[in-house]
């Protein structure tokens, strides 16, 4: 039987992946270069795409015998698409135990109530900072973010709706009253509408975020395929609207497409200036009225802080709620010193912890109740 032919991105986008599995540091950069080089090349030549992996992808002599190998496995067949993978009987999660007491096997025995910790390896990487992670690890954590279920905050409309309790819709009961010839009828009740109210996320992608930046897009992934009224910016030196490239439904063309739109990755960090030109073009406009505004930075403005905290007081006036979230926030010892967070903090609802998947997920719940 004939293999069905593949979009030639799906497949790029695949061999990328499966070269960070296999420990190749590829970023979104040399994903980019990479998929560029194809279009020019094409696909259908083996030998070129080869060429053009080695150039775009590899950082160092020490990728080049892992880049060979992965990409052998990878474009084995004729028609240079994957081979089909046999399906595989899922693994039992492993897991790590916490270091015994000298004599645990003695207390063990003595006292049938002694119980030993144990954590998942998945467990243990859903509360690793992101930051810290190594590209394999990193891998299977991407796959983790299908876990989060986001769920939008409500907002009551004007318009009221059919419930089995609340307000008693007079209006509903007589006309009920009437179709049975004035004979009493049951009480109608009613109650005000309900409709997601918007999220805006705003991810700092400058250079003290850049360890971040790859896992915050992914939750704004998440968010956005949850919801139609959620917004995604970017912000650095320069604010950019990526919401279109986050509702592409693969996360990892989602992240390549922003990654093709965002112009200033791992830049500088002017948070005021930015902030005051999102409020400008599209804050006032009607985009942050009444919305839940979720800020995510580290803080470090190079800018006028001054300015910052003006836009941030501008900009709790418009919003619903304003959510920072820094990545520091959850890590022993910290203080927010920094001269962003202190002209921010007194404008801001809530401030929560961002470095690990466990912390997305407490941020998920942050949001569904405001």
């Amino acid at each position: 039987m004939s293999q069905a032919v593949r979009d030639p991105d799906e497949v790029l986008l695949g061999f990328t992946r499966a070269l960070r599995a296999a420990g190749v540091p590829v970023t979104h950069d040399r994903t980019q270069g990479f998929v560029a080089a194809t279009a020019v090349l094409g696909l259908d030549d083996q030998r070129a795409t080869y060429l053009a992996g080695r150039a775009t992808l590899c950082a160092g002599p020490d990728d080049l015998a892992r880049y060979d190998q992965v990409f052998h496995a990878f474009f084995g067949s004729r028609d240079g698409l994957p081979r089909p993978r046999p399906a595989q009987a899922p693994m039992a999660p492993t897991s790590s135990g916490l270091p015994d007491a000298e004599g645990a096997g003695e207390a063990d025995d003595a006292d049938p109530d002694v119980v030993h910790a144990r954590a998942s390896d998945t467990e243990v990487l859903r509360h690793r900072d992101v930051a810290a992670l190594t590209n394999a690890e990193k891998h299977r954590l991407a796959g983790m973010f299908a876990t989060l279920r986001p769920r939008p905050p409500l907002r009551r409309t004007a318009r009221h709706q059919r419930w089995h309790r609340g307000q008693v819709d007079a209006s509903r009961t007589l006309r009920d009253s009437l179709r049975r010839m004035g004979e009493p009828a049951d009480i109608a009740w009613r109650r005000r509408g309900r409709r997601p109210r918007r999220v805006v996320l705003l991810v700092d992608v400058s250079g003290s975020m850049s360890g971040y930046a790859d896992a915050l897009l992914r939750l704004a992934h998440r968010f956005t395929q949850v919801s139609p009224s959620v917004e995604t910016f970017t912000v650095g030196t320069r604010v950019t609207h990526i919401t279109r490239a986050m509702r592409l439904r693969d996360p990892e063309r989602a992240i390549v497409a922003a990654g093709e739109t965002v112009p200033d990755w791992s830049g500088g960090t002017r948070l005021g200036e930015t902030l005051r030109f999102f409020l400008d073009r599209w804050g006032q406009r009607g985009m942050a009225r009444g919305a839940v505004v979720v800020v995510f930075s580290d803080g470090w403005e190079r800018g006028d802080p001054t300015l910052l905290g003006e836009q941030m007081e501008r900009l709790q006036r418009l919003a619903h709620r304003v959510v920072w979230v820094n990545p520091h926030r959850g890590k022993d010892g910290y203080e927010p010193v920094q001269q962003g967070v202190v002209a921010a903090l007194p404008h801001c609802d809530d401030f929560v912890a961002g470095h690990s998947l466990a912390t997305f997920a407490e941020l998920t719940e942050v949001v569904s109740r405001a």
